[in-house]
């Protein structure tokens, strides 16, 4: 790595993209992501659909609770 580097050409921004979405990564404890790969096999589904889809139900039951 050198000691120094020269930024004065670079352009801030060139980069960036205001549409541009973000992935985060969730990090589950080993007897959750076991029982879930379990159940992802079992329905024949990849595991990301089939936690986007719990998780949706749950945070629509939640809307539900909090609107009352």
């Amino acid at each position: 790595m050198k000691k120094e580097y020269d930024f004065s050409k670079g352009v801030r921004g060139r980069f960036y993209s205001k549409s541009a979405q973000h992935h985060i990564p969730v990090y589950l404890n080993r007897s959750l992501m076991s029982d879930l790969l379990k159940l992802a096999e079992h329905k024949d589904v990849e595991i990301e659909d089939m936690v986007t889809e719990l998780l949706d139900k749950d945070i629509s039951i939640v809307k539900a609770v909090l609107a009352k």
